[in-house]
């Protein structure tokens, strides 16, 4: 009889995570839970939230590993995170783009980082609470990503950058399941997280501020500015282009005859500039550092769904100009507010073929 291999669980103290381990263990692997330490330098600014860098996940995921006996560590990137995330974070919103630090924080901590430190503990595979499945392509030789089961909760979109040597060693026990069957399972099992709610927000801004963030973490005065529509007629005033982002309409405090959207931000002029609902929408953009995880094999055009945020219904598209790990995107329908820093991923049907950053749009 095969053996199955040491795996370890990335338990942030959610229930997702905590039952993964729990259906892991059921199938007879042999499971050790950790979580990871991420909070910036000690900066976040409510220590005891219930999102993914506060102690209290800590506290509830060792909780969980205590009631499913198996062993349970913590491991401090807080380092790493601060270098692949929230400096990236902040680089990327003072550039005028829009980043997604949980896509980075996939990328670089929870997969990549964890993969390493379990393999030092003489884990062989690792596992998530990710809405998503991996499956495998005996034709191509080549693992994918799918959709989940659950479509309200598919997080198919976030792993789009994960290689091919850790897919090869990740798993995603709670893809085929609803959300709802997950929280059963852990009311079932008598676990305290079972009814703790989803984080909404990024982990290390639980207030979700993030102009306030970037002046704090990086020293900013606010900066005063104007904003503008197309022709360069003033229209207001901003406190600094970096509390904005493309596609923005809330918050702008501008009274005039229709909704006003953020269209561009210029750096380098301390201006954003604003327009109607159809100067925010495009049909097409460029996507760089493209992804494969089904190799295009010499096309320059190909049929896709696409997905311009995790939220963003999947879109009729085609792929052209494909280059290596770039292309240019082209929608059938104008999309809105195709953001630069955002990532466009590219599906058929429920699969995942790759995803790249968008450059321009």
């Amino acid at each position: 009889m095969r053996t199955k291999p040491k795996i370890l669980v990335a338990m942030s103290g959610g229930v997702d995570s905590s039952v993964a381990a729990y259906l892991l263990k059921r199938e007879g692997f042999d499971v050790g839970g950790a979580t990871i330490r991420t909070w910036a330098s000690g900066n976040c600014a409510e220590k005891n939230t219930k999102t993914c860098c506060g102690v209290i996940g800590v506290e509830d995921a060792r909780d969980v590993a205590w009631k499913l006996d198996i062993p349970h560590y913590v491991f401090n990137f807080e380092r790493e995170f601060k270098m692949h995330v929230v400096d990236y974070f902040s680089s990327e919103y003072l550039s005028g783009r829009t980043p997604n630090p949980c896509i980075a924080c996939n990328q670089h901590i929870k997969f990549t980082l964890f993969f390493e430190r379990a393999r030092a503990l003489g884990y062989s595979a690792v596992a998530t609470g990710h809405y998503a499945r991996v499956a495998f392509d005996e034709a191509a030789r080549r693992y994918y990503v799918s959709e989940a089961k659950d479509p309200t909760k598919d997080q198919s979109y976030v792993l789009f950058p994960l290689p091919q040597e850790l897919l090869a060693h990740l798993h995603l026990p709670i893809g085929g399941y609803t959300k709802e069957a997950i929280r059963e399972i852990a009311r079932e099992l008598g676990l305290r997280v079972a009814d703790k709610p989803d984080s909404q927000e990024i982990c290390f801004i639980p207030s979700n501020r993030y102009g306030t963030f970037l002046e704090r973490e990086l020293s900013l005065r606010e900066s005063p500015g104007k904003i503008i529509d197309r022709n360069g007629n003033v229209l207001g005033e901003h406190r600094g282009y970096y509390h904005h982002t493309i596609g923005q309409r809330k918050g702008l405090r501008i009274p005039y005859r229709h909704a006003l959207y953020v269209t561009k931000i210029v750096p380098s002029e301390n201006l954003v500039v604003v327009g109607p609902r159809e100067e925010v929408t495009n049909r097409a953009c460029r996507v760089e550092r493209i992804n494969w995880f089904s190799i295009p094999n010499g096309r320059t055009r190909w049929r896709v769904q696409a997905k311009i945020r995790s939220r963003h219904e999947k879109a009729w598209a085609f792929l052209e100009g494909l280059s290596g790990r770039e292309a240019e995107v082209v929608f059938d329908e104008p999309q809105e507010a195709i953001t630069p820093g955002q990532a466009c991923v590219f599906y058929d049907g429920n699969r995942v073929l790759g995803g790249g950053w968008i450059a321009s749009a």
